[in-house]
């Protein structure tokens, strides 16, 4: 049987904002899901770039209803839900908001600014940020040289910090952040494939570029509860309880990549995303 979190994991992540859960998933899932993604042409044209003020470039593939695809089978999965529904902050039912493929190359993938996830999706009117939750999974090393995750521990627990322009990216007030980090522990997330990292929304987090020779990808999944309603928002998957599959759906012989069908995020082609702050989002993960 697959690791489900148990008392102590749900308080160490109440306590820190994060909880980092080693081999998650298997090698071989993990082997799956990396090999597919990196030659999935849908994910592939579905890509945004997002460059950093130092011009170097990463990509993320994002969409919000979940599918049949090896992705969805991931995050359907018995022991990716019953992960958010012990971490958030409510006993409604599990939605899925929305799941990033991210693409950082080596020597070209880009940074990102210290941000909080709810610093942004605070404009798509989500009243509850405890009530939100992202995992993400590695799919191949996240180390500081190829420009791993940071985090503030305990930072969740300043609440909603302003957030504004920093270039192209959206970023938290430098101000709060620096306090932060005179008086927090600042930790670099280095993480194997198949390690799961779960973080708070309001968690502060950043990521250096990748001047290394090999890639970072990852994948993360946002939940959200169903109690937890979105007043500004036009996406759907974030009040439909999650169809959840067992663990080992995702390595069924017939399941593959990402539908042509999937409604992946195309703010330049629906005027009311640019309304809702999902422009910022995009820039700032």
């Amino acid at each position: 049987m697959s690791y489900r979190l148990n008392t102590e994991d749900v308080n160490a992540f109440n306590q820190d904002g994060y909880l980092i859960v080693k081999n998650f998933f298997s090698s071989e899932e993990i082997m799956k899901l990396y090999s597919i993604a990196t030659s999935d042409a849908v994910v592939k044209d579905n890509a945004t770039n997002v460059t950093d003020s130092s011009g170097k470039n990463s990509k993320l593939t994002l969409w919000f209803t979940p599918g049949d695809d090896v992705y969805s089978m991931m995050l359907r999965s018995e022991r990716m839900v019953d992960a958010a529904g012990k971490l958030l902050d409510s006993d409604a039912p599990v939605c899925h908001f929305h799941t990033k493929l991210m693409q950082k190359e080596p020597k070209v993938g880009g940074a990102w600014e210290w941000h909080q996830d709810y610093g942004y999706w605070y404009k798509n009117q989500f009243l509850f940020p405890d009530q939100l939750v992202s995992i993400m999974i590695a799919l191949t090393p996240a180390n500081k040289e190829n420009g791993c995750l940071q985090v503030i521990k305990r930072s969740h627990k300043l609440g909603r910090i302003n957030h504004g322009f920093s270039g192209e990216q959206v970023g938290a007030d430098m101000v709060m952040v620096n306090n932060a980090l005179s008086t927090l522990e600042h930790v670099y997330v280095e993480l194997e494939p198949g390690d799961a990292l779960f973080f708070h929304s309001n968690l502060l987090h950043r990521s250096e570029a990748n001047l290394s020779d090999h890639p970072r990808w990852s994948i993360i999944s946002c939940y959200n509860s169903l109690s937890n309603h979105a007043f500004n928002d036009p996406s759907t998957s974030w009040r439909e309880p999650v169809k959840i599959v067992s663990d080992v759906a995702m390595m069924a012989d017939a399941i593959g990549g990402a539908s042509e069908t999937a409604d992946f995020l195309r703010k330049e082609d629906d005027p009311a995303l640019k309304e809702t702050g999902w422009e910022k989002e995009v820039k700032t993960t």
